[in-house]
């Protein structure tokens, strides 16, 4: 799945609640991944820092609309995540 680079301040509530909906067609099974790039807690290193999230296999359904939704909580962008990388985009 080909997912479009989303600015944040376009998709924000005014309660920073983010909703992202996709589909593909595709004739194997997909491994969607969320990708959040961000400088939070980076000082002036450079590029951003970069955390993935595999989406699990039970919020993957067949069609355009999705029959359930994964919520992933709350994040604190400011905690050092396990295999976090760094990316000089």
């Amino acid at each position: 799945m080909v997912v479009p680079v989303i600015s944040i301040p376009d998709f924000c509530t005014k309660h920073h609640v983010y909703q992202f909906q996709g589909s593909e067609r595709e004739a194997t099974n997909i491994d969607p991944v969320f990708k959040v790039y961000h400088d939070c807690d980076d000082g002036i290193k450079p590029g951003q820092r970069k955390v993935k999230f595999r989406i699990p296999s039970q919020y993957i359904s067949s069609g355009a609309v999705p029959k359930r939704l994964f919520n992933i909580g709350v994040l604190n962008l400011e905690t050092i995540f396990p295999k976090e990388e760094r990316d000089l985009i």
